[in-house]
C-alpha cells in the first residue's frame, strides 16, 4: 500500500532520514519507535507531503505523493496542534471538518457520540476555544477529527503524549478496534513501548534516520525493545 524508495532528507550536512526501502501492506498497524531526533516526525511529514525529501520517493497505492493528491482522499493524520484551527471551538472545528467530507451538522453530532467516553466530558459544550484546552485535550480533538473521514491510512505522531492514563487506555482500545473492524493501515510513533507493542503488529525502530530493526510483534518484542534502549 505504501512504498518508500531511497528516501533521504538532509539539512545542511546532517542526514535526518535515510531509508533505502520500506513497504507497508494494507491493514498493518505499524509502530515507529526511536529516541528524540531519530527522524520519526520528519519521516511522517514526508509521508504526508508536508516537506519534500532531498531525494527518493514515497508512493501510496503506487502513486508518488508529491505528484498526486489522490492519496489525500483516503489518508488522515494528526501530528500536532498545528493541524487544528485553534480559534474555533471543538464543535465548530468538527463541523468544519465534517463539511469537507459531505457531513451535515446532524451527521457530525451522531459521529461524535461514539467518542463520549474518550472525551470524558472535557471537550464538547465547554464554551472554550481549542487554543485554551490542554495539550492532551487538543490531542483528543485532533484524533477524533482525523478519524471522521473513515480513512484507509491513519498517521498519528505521539498520540499518547499528554493524555492521562485512563484516556491512554481508551485510545489504545479504540485504535485496536478500528484496525480490526476497518482493516485500516495505521502508523503510530510513540515513546511508550508498552502501548505501541500492544497495538501494533509490526515495529520499526529508527535511529539517526535509519531503520535499525523491522520486526513482527510477538510476546518477546517489548523485552527486545527495552533491552535495545537500555543497552
Amino acid at each position: 500500500m505504501i512504498e518508500i524508495k531511497d528516501l533521504k532528507k538532509i539539512y545542511g550536512n546532517r542526514t535526518v532520514v535515510d531509508i533505502p526501502g520500506l513497504e507497508i501492506r494494507a491493514g498493518e498497524t505499524v509502530g515507529l519507535v526511536g529516541n528524540n531526533g531519530a527522524g520519526k516526525t520528519t519521516f511522517f511529514r514526508m509521508l504526508l507531503d508536508l516537506i519534500r525529501p532531498t531525494s527518493g520517493v514515497v508512493r501510496s497505492k503506487g502513486e508518488d505523493v508529491s505528484q498526486s493528491s489522490d492519496w489525500k482522499n483516503y489518508t488522515a493524520s494528526y501530528l500536532d496542534e498545528g493541524f487544528l484551527i485553534d480559534y474555533l471551538t471543538p464543535e465548530e472545528y468538527f463541523t468544519f471538518i465534517g463539511s469537507l467530507h459531505g457531513l451535515s451538522v446532524a451527521h457530525v453530532a451522531d459521529y461524535l457520540r461514539q467518542y463520549d467516553e474518550f472525551f470524558n466530558g472535557e471537550i464538547l459544550n465547554r464554551g472554550k476555544y481549542i487554543r485554551d484546552f490542554s495539550k492532551g485535550n487538543q490531542n483528543k480533538v485532533g484524533i477524533a477529527a482525523a478519524l471522521m473521514q473513515k480513512p484507509e491510512i491513519l498517521v498519528l505522531d505521539e498520540p499518547f503524549a499528554n493524555l492521562d492514563p485512563t484516556t491512554q487506555i481508551r485510545l489504545k482500545n479504540l485504535l485496536r478496534e478500528l484496525s480490526r473492524t476497518r482493516n485500516m493501515t495505521t502508523f503510530i510513533s510513540s515513546h511508550d513501548l508498552n502501548h505501541v507493542t500492544d497495538i501494533c503488529n509490526r515495529i520499526i525502530l529508527v535511529e539517526k534516520g535509519q531503520v535499525i530493526k523491522d520486526i513482527q510483534t510477538d510476546e518477546n518484542t517489548l523485552a527486545e525493545l527495552e533491552n535495545y534502549f537500555s543497552g
